[in-house]
């Protein structure tokens, strides 16, 4: 292989998230932030916020890719399990996503600012969003970027396949 036909890095490659998203990797990433919201209130570790916030920051930016629980996820996980991928659409996971940075950095100044205890609640708040898209597969980021979209703030043209999140038409078709 010369050196012309390399497949060459562009920034673009990295900077973007997947559209569709396996539903299967994305509730296991879910229970991953739950495990780590949970390891942090039951043991103190206040630097866990941190490394809590990273992955909401890298998975908005980049979906799984400079995420280390994305990365485990969706190259050793999801391909190991006798489930088949359940593919929707990728901007309302994004979405998802940056509501966790919302709430991962707030957890962030809390801790730094001393307010331990605040912390703590806003990562509890984290957690049982992630548990139920984890256990059950109820995205509240999702349905909060449907509503969005209905009321017009989310342009039909980011996904035109999110025109029906709330599952109004037949649910065999319907993208989440």
């Amino acid at each position: 292989m010369t050196q012309s036909e390399r497949p060459r890095f562009r920034p673009a490659d990295l900077f973007g998230f997947p559209d569709p998203v396996n539903e299967v990797s994305a509730r296991l990433v879910a229970a991953g932030v739950v495990a780590m919201v949970v390891t942090t209130v039951l043991t103190g570790w206040r630097w866990l916020p941190f490394v809590i916030a990273y992955g909401f920051v890298a998975r908005v930016l980049t979906g799984p890719t400079a995420s280390p629980l994305g990365q485990l996820v969706t190259r050793v996980i999801t391909p190991r399990l006798p489930i088949a991928p359940r593919l929707v659409p990728g901007p309302p996971k994004r979405f998802a996503q940056g509501i966790g940075v919302a709430f991962s950095l707030t957890a962030v100044a809390l801790t730094l600012a001393g307010a331990w205890t605040a912390a703590q609640v806003v990562l509890g708040l984290l957690a049982a969003a992630a548990f139920l898209e984890a256990a059950l597969g109820l995205c509240l980021g999702c349905k909060a970027f449907a509503v969005l979209m209905r009321l017009g703030i989310v342009p039909d043209s980011v996904c035109e396949r999110c025109n029906d999140l709330w599952g109004t038409d037949d649910p065999a078709t319907s993208p989440a």
